[in-house]
C-alpha cells in the first residue's frame, strides 16, 4: 500500500493534488464523523430528556392525598410521550415521604451519589440494560400529609442511539457530496493551473534546437520563478556553446599560421644541405613550437575560465593565498630568471566570493605578461580598499601606450577576445575571470613609472557569528 501511495504521489502533479485532497477528506471525514456523532448523541439526549421530564411532571401532577396518604392514578398522557420511542423499555417508581415505594419498580433507585437529588437526571440500568432517568419532586404540606413525593421515570437508550447514528449518517452523506464536489472542482482547478506549464512545454518543443533565447511567455506569478530559472539556464548554456564555438574558431585561426610556418621550416630543413643553416632552422622550429605551446595553453585556459565562471561553486577565497600560491610555484624563476619578483600582502584578510583555480589562472597570465613585456622588479599582491578588494601585478615599466590600452578596453567591452596576440589572450583570460565573478579588469599607469594590471571585486561580506 505504501509503495502504491509513493508511486501515485510521484507520478504527476494531478495525482499529488488528488492524493492530498483524498487524505484531507478522509481525515476531515473522521473528525466530522466524531463531531457529528457527539452532536447526535447530545441532541438525542436533550430531546428524550425532555420527554422523560414531561412524563415525570405529568405523573407528579397526578399525585393526590386521600385519608392522609398519597395516592396516584397514572395518567395515560405520560406514557403516550414515552411511546415515541417504541423500542425502549419504560420504568418508573414513585417514592413516598417515608421512602417507601408507592408504585412502580423497586429495582429503580437513586445512585448513592445522587440520594439527595430532588430534580434532575442520572444514568443507570433497567434490568441490566443502560437507561436514563428523570427525577421530579412534589412537596405536600397539609395537616394529614407533610413531606415530599419523588417520581422517577426512565427508559432504555435504544432510540437515543438510533437518533445519534441517524444524525451522523446524514452528516456523512453531506460530507461525501461535498467531498465529491471538491474533488471535481480541484480537478478543474489543477488542469487550469497546469495549462501554462503545458503551453511552456509546447513552446519549447516547437523551438529550433539551437534557439536559446529567453522565453517570453505570459505565465502566472507562481511560475515566473521557474521561467526565470529556465532562462538563466539557457543563458548559461548559450554562453557555454558560444565559448566552444569561439574556441574552435580561434584555435583554427591561431594555429593556421604557426603550423604553416612549422611545415615550411620542416620542408626547408629536408632540402637544406648546409649544416649551419640546418641548425638555425632547428632553432626556429624549436622557438615556434614553444610559442605554439604557450598559445595553446592560453587558449585552453581561456575556455576553462569561461566554463568555470558559469559552473564553479563560489566560495570564500582570501586573495593573499592566491598570491602566495602563484609566488611559491616559482614559474617566474623558470620563465624569466633575470626578473626579480616580489610579493606585497598585508596582515588583514582580503576575501572575495570566487573560484580558486580561475583566480590562480588569471594571476598567472597577468604575471606572465609582466615578465614578458614589463621591467624588473615585478610585484604581485592583494589589497583591500573599503568595500573593494583587488589582486594585482605591477611592473616597473611605463606600460603600453594610451591608445593601446583604449583599444584593449574596447575589445573587452565588446567581447571581441579572439584572434589576439599572446599578451591579448592573457589579458582576455583575466578579463573573463573578473566578469565571471562580478568584477572588472583595471589597467592603469602609476606616475608614468609603473604599470599595474588588477582584478577588482566586491569584498565578501563578513561571516556572522
Amino acid at each position: 500500500m505504501s509503495e502504491f501511495v509513493r508511486r501515485l504521489a510521484t507520478s504527476s502533479l494531478t495525482a499529488r493534488v488528488a492524493l492530498g485532497i483524498a487524505l484531507l477528506l478522509i481525515i476531515g471525514g473522521v473528525f466530522v464523523s466524531i463531531a457529528a456523532f457527539a452532536y447526535g448523541r447530545e441532541a438525542a439526549r436533550s430531546a428524550y430528556d425532555r420527554l422523560l421530564l414531561g412524563a415525570a411532571n405529568d405523573i407528579a401532577s397526578a399525585v393526590t392525598v386521600l385519608d392522609g396518604r398519597p395516592t396516584i392514578e397514572l395518567p395515560v398522557s405520560a406514557f403516550e410521550l414515552l411511546a415515541l420511542a417504541p423500542d425502549d423499555r419504560i420504568g418508573y417508581r414513585i417514592i413516598g415521604p417515608e421512602g417507601a415505594t408507592l408504585t412502580g419498580y423497586d429495582e429503580i433507585s437513586l445512585p448513592d451519589s445522587r440520594q439527595s437529588l430532588s430534580e434532575g437526571f442520572f444514568d443507570g440500568t433497567f434490568f441490566d440494560e443502560p437507561a436514563r432517568y428523570a427525577v421530579v419532586s412534589r412537596r405536600f404540606a397539609e395537616r394529614t400529609l407533610n413531606g415530599t413525593v419523588r417520581v422517577i421515570v426512565g427508559q432504555t437508550l435504544n432510540a437515543r442511539e438510533d437518533m445519534a447514528y441517524d444524525i451522523t449518517r446524514k452528516a456523512l452523506y453531506v460530507l461525501a457530496a461535498t467531498g465529491l464536489a471538491m474533488a471535481l472542482l480541484a480537478a478543474v482547478v489543477v488542469r487550469s493551473v497546469l495549462r501554462p506549464l503545458e503551453n511552456i512545454a509546447g513552446g519549447l518543443s516547437a523551438r529550433d534546437p539551437h534557439d536559446l533565447t529567453p522565453l517570453d511567455t505570459e505565465v502566472p506569478k507562481e511560475t515566473e520563478v521557474m521561467i526565470s530559472a529556465l532562462n538563466g539556464f539557457m543563458a548559461r548554456l548559450d554562453r557555454q556553446m558560444n565559448s566552444m564555438r569561439h574556441l574552435i574558431s580561434d584555435t583554427a585561426h591561431q594555429l593556421r599560421t604557426p603550423v604553416a610556418a612549422l611545415r615550411a621550416q620542416a620542408d626547408l630543413f629536408s632540402d637544406e644541405m648546409d649544416i649551419s643553416r640546418k641548425e638555425r632552422i632547428v632553432e626556429r622550429i624549436q622557438t615556434r613550437s614553444a610559442s605554439l605551446g604557450r598559445l595553446l595553453d592560453q587558449m585552453l585556459s581561456q575556455a576553462l575560465v569561461i566554463h568555470r565562471g558559469d559552473s564553479a561553486r563560489r566560495e570564500r577565497v582570501d586573495l593573499r593565498d592566491i598570491v602566495l600560491d602563484v609566488f611559491e610555484e616559482g614559474d617566474h624563476a623558470v620563465l624569466k630568471p633575470e626578473m626579480e619578483v616580489l610579493i606585497d600582502i598585508g596582515e588583514s584578510p582580503v576575501e572575495v566570493m570566487a573560484d580558486v583555480p580561475s583566480l590562480t589562472e588569471a594571476l598567472k597570465n597577468l604575471l606572465s605578461n609582466a615578465l614578458k613585456y614589463g621591467r624588473s622588479p615585478v610585484r604581485i599582491g592583494a589589497s583591500l580598499d573599503g568595500e573593494k578588494v583587488a589582486i594585482w601585478v605591477e611592473d616597473s615599466g611605463p606600460g603600453p601606450e594610451d591608445e593601446v590600452l583604449t583599444a584593449l578596453g574596447a575589445r573587452f567591452n565588446q567581447a571581441k577576445l579572439s584572434r589576439q596576440s599572446s599578451a591579448g589572450l592573457g589579458l582576455a583570460i583575466a578579463h573573463s575571470v573578473a566578469v565571471s565573478f562580478g568584477g572588472r579588469l583595471l589597467l592603469e599607469k602609476k606616475d608614468g613609472k609603473r604599470f599595474r594590471a588588477a582584478l577588482v571585486f566586491a569584498a565578501a561580506l563578513e561571516k556572522k557569528t
